[in-house]
Parts: C-alpha cells; structure tokens; sequence
C-alpha cells in the first residue's frame, strides 16, 4: 500500500498538467495551478531574504571587525542570545503548525463520531469504532494543550532573550554611541529577516503538503480509469509501464485482502 500511495504521487506529479480535460479531475488541476504560482512566489520570497540576509550577515561582519575591543564580549553574547532567539522562533513556528494539524484532525474526527452517533441512518454504529474514535479526541485535546503550553513557554523565553538582548543594547550604547544605531539596524534586520525566513519555509513546506496530495488524488484517479477513459489513458501515456505496474499492485493486494478475509 506504502509503494502504491508513493507510486500515485509520483505519477500526478508527472501527468498532471495533462489532466485539464478531465473534468473529474478539474478541482485537483486548477487547485494545482494556483499552489503551484502561490509556491513560485513564496520561493521567489525567500531567495530575496536570503539575499538580503548574506547582505545583512556581511554588514554585521563589518561593524564587528571595527568594534573596539572593550566592547567585542558583549557583542559575541548578543551574537549568542540572536541565534538562540532566531532558533527559538523557528520552533515557535513548528508548535504552531503541529497544533493547527492536531486541531484540524481533532475537527475531523470529532465530525466523524457525530456521523456515527447522531446521523447514523443504518445499523447500530459500532461500539469499538465509537470508543477508538472518543480516545483519539481525548488525545488530541491532551496534545493540542500540551503544544499551547510549550508555545506559552517559548514565548516566555523569547521575551526573556529580548529582554537580554535589550539590556546589551543599553550597555553598548554606553561605550559606541556614535556606531550604535548602525549596528543595532543590522542586528534586527537579521532578526526580522530569519523571522520571515522561517515563515516562508513553513509557508512552502505547507504548499508542498497540499500539492503532494493533490498529486496522488489525480495519479490515483488517472491510474484507476487509464484502461476505461481515452483522456486519462492519454493522459497517462508517458509513464503507462508505471500504470500497468499500479494496476498489478492493487491486484496484488486485493487478492493479500481474499487471502487474509
């Protein structure tokens, strides 16, 4: 099933801007269209911040290297107290994902136990299913709790880094006034550029997510129909070995399911 799936995304990755004419596949095709433009354009984003970043980095460099020496300690701890802040928002970023998914899966399961206990029109949903489902939530909430926690606490210590970060500020003020403006732009300019860093990649690696599934729903189709449909046989044309390959497959498990059932 695992080369299956892997074998359908890989096969709408290739086709898919063949689809168009499929009208059951019409969704998946513009959807991609839009993700992909939406992509090139987060892409195009971060190569400008990067860009702007090694600007940053080279500027830095060079207040550094005229620093007077008195003062070089406190700049290396600010140096420190950035990378670790520039880290600890990146995982800030990796919690806040994690729980939009959790909750997303929390919605989805929690609809799906009203569709087994309130809209059921058939026979008597099944206790087992109802319970699994039930602990699932539970667990869930528990997680969905636990990343807000970690979140808080990140959080805090991020506006404890800032704080330190702050209070180097002041005391270097003391000792280069005349180089502390330049010097401070460039050290928030790459605080704020990682910053946009770190949501472009969690913007893309989410673009990159959506269009994965999209790729396996139009290979999977495609795969499916390709010896009943002209246009999707057309379609999958090029890679029609992998179509053959896909159709053994799922002969192969369904006779593993009879052998099994």
């Amino acid at each position: 099933m695992h080369l299956l799936r892997e074998a359908e995304a890989h096969l709408g990755e290739r086709i898919w801007e063949h689809v168009e004419g499929i009208e059951a596949l019409s969704v998946e095709y513009w959807n991609l269209r839009k993700l992909i433009k939406e992509r090139e354009q987060v892409r195009a984003k971060l190569l400008a911040c990067e860009a702007t970043l090694e600007q940053a980095h080279e500027e830095r460099a060079r207040l550094l290297n005229t620093t007077p020496e008195f003062d070089q300690e406190l700049l290396d701890q600010q140096t420190v107290l950035l990378t670790e802040l520039e880290q600890l928002a990146y995982k800030r970023d990796e919690i806040v994902a994690q729980a939009r998914e959790t909750r997303r899966a929390y919605i989805g399961l929690k609809m799906k136990l009203e569709v087994l206990t309130k809209e059921f029109t058939g026979p008597a949903p099944d206790a087992e299913q109802v319970h699994k489902v039930k602990a699932r939530l539970v667990e869930l909430r528990t997680r969905f709790s636990e990343l807000k926690q970690e979140r808080i606490h990140i959080g805090e210590m991020i506006e404890a880094g800032d704080a330190k970060v702050d209070l180097i500020d002041n005391k270097l003020k003391a000792y280069r006034q005349d180089r502390r403006v330049s010097a401070s732009a460039a050290f928030q300019l790459i605080g704020e550029i990682n910053r946009e860093l770190s949501l472009l990649r969690a913007e893309s690696g989410v673009l990159d997510t959506r269009m994965r599934q999209l790729f396996a729903e139009i290979g999977r189709y495609v795969s499916r129909h390709a010896n009943l449909d002209p246009v999707a046989a057309a379609a999958a044309a090029s890679c029609r070995g992998m179509v053959d390959v896909m159709r053994e497959l799922r002969r192969s498990i369904a006779l593993n399911h009879r052998l099994a059932g």
